[in-house]
C-alpha cells in the first residue's frame, strides 16, 4: 500500500478550508483542518505532516510566528496563503523559511499544483538522506519520526534506533549485542534483555498498525530481523 501524504491545511476560514480540503482529498492527500493558530504546533507535534498550508492571517498566533517556531526543530515544507502585498515583502525579506506561498484570491487547482511540485521536490531530497523506508514503514532520521501507512508511530530513541538498524538492512539478522552497540553510544550497562524489552516495545507499537504478518521477527538464540 502506498503511503499518502498527510497534509495540515491551516485556514481560518471554514468555507477555504474545506475547498482546500475537497480538492486535497480528491488528489488522495490524507488532510488535517485546523483554523486556530493556537492549535497549530501541537497539531503538528501529534500528526507530522508531511506538508502545511499555513494562512498568513490566523487567530490567536499569525502564521509568521507560527513559521519560526516550526523551522526551530523541523524543515516541513510549508505552503502560506496571503492576502496582502505587504504580507508578501515580509516573507520575501525576512526570510520565514516558507517553501512558496499563493496570494488570495487563488485557484485551488494551483494551490494543489503547488503541493505536488512542492512535496515532489522535498521527496527526493530527502529519500537520499534522511527518509529510510521498508514497505509501509517511513522513518524519518532528522526528526526522530516514525510512520505507518501515514499514521506516526511514537517511538522513544533508542527504540528508533532499533527499528532503524533493521529498516536500514532488512532481512539480515542482527544479534542483541551487535543491536547495543549500535544503539547505545555511552558506557551504560546494557544487556539481551534490555534489548528484548526495548524490542517488544516496538513490535507492540507496530502491531496496532500492521495487517498481517509482523515485519519484525525474533531470530531465536541470535537476535532480530526485518522481513
Amino acid at each position: 500500500m502506498a503511503i499518502n501524504e498527510h497534509i495540515l491545511v491551516v485556514e481560518d476560514d471554514l468555507k477555504i478550508a474545506k475547498l482546500l480540503d475537497d480538492f486535497l482529498s480528491a488528489s488522495s492527500y490524507k488532510t488535517t483542518l485546523v483554523h486556530d493558530g493556537a492549535d497549530v504546533l501541537d497539531t503538528v507535534d501529534d500528526i507530522a505532516p508531511d506538508l502545511i498550508i499555513l494562512d498568513v492571517m490566523l487567530p490567536n498566533i499569525d502564521g509568521f510566528t507560527l513559521c519560526q517556531e516550526i523551522r526551530k526543530t523541523s524543515e516541513i515544507p510549508i505552503l502560506f496563503l496571503t492576502a496582502r502585498v505587504d504580507e508578501i515583502d515580509r516573507l520575501l525579506g525576512l526570510g520565514f523559511g516558507a517553501d512558496d506561498y499563493v496570494t488570495k484570491p487563488f485557484s485551488v487547482r494551483e494551490v494543489v499544483l503547488r503541493v505536488k511540485n512542492i512535496l515532489h521536490r522535498t521527496s527526493r531530497q530527502m529519500t537520499s538522506s534522511s527518509i529510510k523506508t521498508y514497505d509501509n514503514i517511513s522513518l524519518d532520521t532528522e526528526r526522530y519520526i516514525c510512520k505507518i501507512n501515514n499514521h506516526p508511530i511514537e517511538l522513544t530513541p533508542i527504540e528508533f534506533k532499533l527499528l532503524l538498524s533493521l529498516v536500514e538492512k532488512p532481512g539480515i539478522v542482527f544479534s542483541r549485542d551487535r543491536l547495543m552497540t549500535k544503539c547505545y553510544d555511552d558506557d551504560r550497562i546494557v544487556n539481551g534483555r534490555t534489548i528484548d524489552s526495548h524490542m517488544k516495545n516496538v513490535r507492540k507499537k507496530l502491531a496496532a498498525h500492521i495487517e498481517g504478518e509482523h515485519p519484525v521477527k525474533a531470530v531465536y538464540g541470535v537476535g532480530y530481523k526485518l522481513g
